[in-house]
């Protein structure tokens, strides 16, 4: 029986004491990996991640490194970036500190993966990739609703033909965030605070981004709606401030085929839908409605004829309809399966198309979006050089 090659790969994890980097980037992605034996190659070959996590605060690392079982921790980056046994640097801090580690990094000669936004701005989103290419290191933006089972499903139903012609694309996504007085805030207080990197639009635009161009098509212009519904929130010591990011965005796009995409982004909504994130996508032969997990489908020959009388009740129930898709193969954590491509990537020079350049793409809509709304104005959406 021949030897498994283990391609043992140190990964420099920072900023994964904040709520998303520890649950879906440590525990359920790197932790989950190490756990079933590594990224399987083939029968022979496996790429076992390595991670030393990265932060300022030290007791929250040590007791974050105890829980996912993890042996190495530091609040030095310098000399995480030093060490030659580290091979990714992956950044998952606040936006606005972002690119100054993410460039430390490349200088370092590590390859990069990193959470988005990955600036605020879109002259230093590009500013990294043009840094990564420059370096020759490898380089990956998280963009996880790409695997999230209702968009993979969404994806399935757009190579089958079922839309026929897509027509438009309606996103409806948030939920209410309290505002921490009387209840618990449940985001971070700095998302409230435009000069911390804050805000709904540098925040989702990113997201919208990458999921109508990998979708639906590539983004040609946008219409975008600020707005800051509540002006006075409580931070995490339960001291009050003043609200300096959107809390709510209202975008419209023009994607390529003359699809038209519409996203209604907040944090001041209350759910009255299937999931916190869902979207309706109309087509000449059917339309679907996907949340984070499942999808609902109505082809063209199970479309009711509804006829508009205000002066009766309605009789049609339009939710009887709907065809809820059956779930035919298992699905992934949509984080831990992008980690795996990455680290395949830079073992085995595997594709991954889902680079810093991606990354500034995101950020461009997002500054784009922010232009728009203070200009009351549709802007285009200009190509940035590969």
């Amino acid at each position: 029986m021949s030897e498994i090659k283990t391609h043992k790969i140190g990964v420099i994890m920072n900023g994964v004491t904040g709520r998303m980097g520890t649950n879906q980037h440590l525990l359920r992605s790197i932790c989950a990996i190490i756990k079933q034996g590594g990224v399987k190659i083939s029968e022979s070959e496996v790429v076992m991640p390595d991670p030393v996590l990265v932060g300022r605060n030290e007791v929250k690392l040590k007791q974050l490194a105890a829980r996912a079982g993890v042996t190495k921790f530091t609040t030095d980056l310098d000399a995480a970036l030093a060490d030659e046994t580290n091979t990714i640097y992956f950044d998952a801090q606040t936006t606005d500190r972002r690119v100054a580690d993410v460039t430390k990094a490349i200088k370092a000669g590590k390859h990069v993966y990193c959470e988005k936004p990955t600036a605020t701005t879109t002259k230093e989103a590009y500013s990294l990739y043009a840094l990564a290419k420059k370096a020759g290191v490898k380089h990956g933006v998280v963009q996880d609703k790409l695997w999230l089972p209702g968009l993979m499903k969404l994806k399935e139903l757009i190579h089958r033909g079922f839309f026929g012609r897509i027509l438009s694309v309606r996103g409806e996504f948030g939920y209410w965030v309290f505002e921490g007085d009387t209840i618990p805030l449940q985001r971070p207080s700095w998302n409230y605070r435009k000069e911390d990197g804050g805000g709904v639009i540098v925040d989702m635009l990113c997201h919208w981004r990458y999921v109508l161009d990998n979708v639906f098509g590539p983004v040609k212009a946008v219409s975008c709606l600020a707005a800051t519904h509540i002006p006075k929130r409580w931070d995490e010591a339960g001291k009050p401030y003043d609200c300096t990011a959107d809390d709510a965005a209202y975008s419209t796009f023009e994607l390529e085929g003359d699809i038209i995409a519409h996203f209604n982004s907040s944090w001041t909504v209350r759910v009255r839908r299937d999931d916190l994130l869902t979207l309706q996508v109309d087509g000449t032969l059917g339309s679907a409605v996907a949340g984070l997990r499942d999808c609902w489908i109505q082809p063209y020959g199970a479309t009711p004829r509804p006829v508009w009388n205000p002066d009766v009740p309605q009789a049609i129930n339009f939710f009887d309809g709907w065809q809820k898709i059956p779930e035919q193969r298992e699905y992934e954590n949509a984080f831990k399966i992008q980690w795996e491509l990455f680290l395949r990537h830079v073992v085995k020079d595997e594709p991954f198309r889902w680079s810093l350049l991606e990354g500034a793409k995101g950020v461009q809509l997002a500054e784009l979006g922010l232009q728009s709304s203070a200009k009351r104005a549709w802007i285009a959406v200009p190509a940035l050089k590969s």
